[in-house]
């Protein structure tokens, strides 16, 4: 109920308009402008409250991590443990109103109205306090609802965004539309769900040991070895193959404006592959976690500990996550092979990749709510009421 609640409290703000904003008719609609009403709602349109979405709370995590790696004292607080991510939680939302703040400025002198006087002041406050109620809206939700507020509030906002288009889409194409999603959606949630759930297990055995009189340690246990599941690698790929919509004058790769040109299609699997590949590998350290094994007395039955057992990790976790690469590229295949079947690329230039995110946002949403509950369920005891 606290997640749905607040759900529509933030689809309540997107609407509500800001006040001193005039909201004019836009001239044209190019494919860009369809892009930032994806990632705010369709805020930037209309200006409202909410204008900015959870753009400001998706920019500002990864900003603070650049910022970490320019900064030694910030890498000095994130070294500290829990009182330092304490005081970088606070550093972020910091950052998040600063750039909800230097947004509105930035919007409303765009459209031409002076910040400076009264009106303007006015209505530079309202948008910055929206940008953070909507921080505010999606920490509650990830402290008392289910799940990540941030995800689940921007896939609140992407829902609300794509259903026009989908209605568009089915009064050009008619019945193929429905046929062609319904297949694309079934397929990717399939594999997503597969590949999130799959582990490879790795057998380890730990040592015995004496603490007082009794005996701990000695049974057999595995090592899970898991793909990370992500949509970075679709999301930058798309956009490397985006570069020739924002300069259309590039005549030499025209190719690479229609969705359904096959050598587009096969270069941009090969290069969510090879972004899967990186990105997971980058994520998983075998060497720490081979040394926390030794640590705590565990070992591969077979293999010596050390950098032996690092190896034999390192080889088994490069066969799952190529594997897992793989599986990434078919899927952010699917969508663009279903919309370039249905011609859409000359209105969204990303459509394949938007509709693979929102699908995999839903997945592993769903799944997150379903562990969440399920161990809600576990904890508490149900045989009063089953009497």
């Amino acid at each position: 109920m606290v997640t749905l609640g607040v759900i529509v409290l933030f689809r309540l703000g997107q609407s509500l308009p800001a006040p001193h904003v005039t909201v004019r008719a836009p001239e044209d609609d190019p494919p860009l402008r369809w892009i930032l009403d994806l990632l705010t709602g369709g805020g930037l349109s209309t200006l409202p409250v909410f204008a900015f979405g959870v753009l400001p709370c998706l920019v500002a995590p990864r900003l603070l991590r650049a910022l970490i790696v320019l900064s030694p004292r910030l890498a000095a607080l994130r070294a500290e443990g829990e009182a330092g991510a304490r005081v970088l939680t606070r550093y972020r939302r910091r950052l998040t109103v600063v750039l909800g703040l230097a947004g509105a400025i930035c919007v409303l002198g765009f459209r031409g109205q002076d910040v400076l006087d009264g009106r303007g002041a006015v209505a530079v406050a309202c948008l910055t306090a929206g940008t953070a109620l909507v921080l505010r809206l999606t920490e509650v939700i990830t402290d008392r609802g289910f799940g990540d507020g941030v995800r689940i509030l921007l896939l609140a906002q992407v829902l609300a965004v794509l259903p026009p288009e989908f209605l568009r889409l089915c009064e050009r194409t008619g019945w193929t539309a429905i046929v062609v999603m319904a297949v694309v959606t079934l397929s990717i949630t399939v594999i997503t769900i597969v590949v999130a759930q799959g582990q490879r297990r790795v057998p380890v055995q730990y040592a015995k040991r004496m603490i007082g009189v009794r005996t701990y340690g000695g049974s057999p246990t595995y090592l899970p070895l898991r793909f990370p599941q992500a949509n970075s690698p679709a999301v930058l790929a798309a956009a490397l193959l985006s570069v020739p919509v924002l300069w259309p004058g590039v005549s030499r790769l025209g190719w690479l404006r229609d969705e359904g040109d096959p050598w587009r299609i096969a270069v941009y699997f090969v290069l969510v592959c090879l972004f899967a590949f990186i990105r997971a590998a980058a994520s998983q350290d075998m060497d720490k976690v081979a040394r926390d094994l030794v640590r705590v007395g565990g070992f591969v039955p077979g293999i010596r500990p050390g950098s032996p057992t690092a190896d034999y990790l390192g080889y088994v976790n490069h066969r799952v996550i190529g594997f897992g690469a793989v599986c990434s590229g078919v899927v952010a295949l699917i969508p663009a092979l279903g919309l370039a079947l249905l011609d859409a690329s000359p209105r969204i230039p990303v459509a394949g990749v938007t509709l693979l995110v929102v699908l995999v946002f839903l997945v592993s949403v769903t799944l997150d709510t379903t562990r969440q509950i399920e161990s809600l369920r576990r904890q508490r005891r149900y045989a009063p009421f089953l009497r």
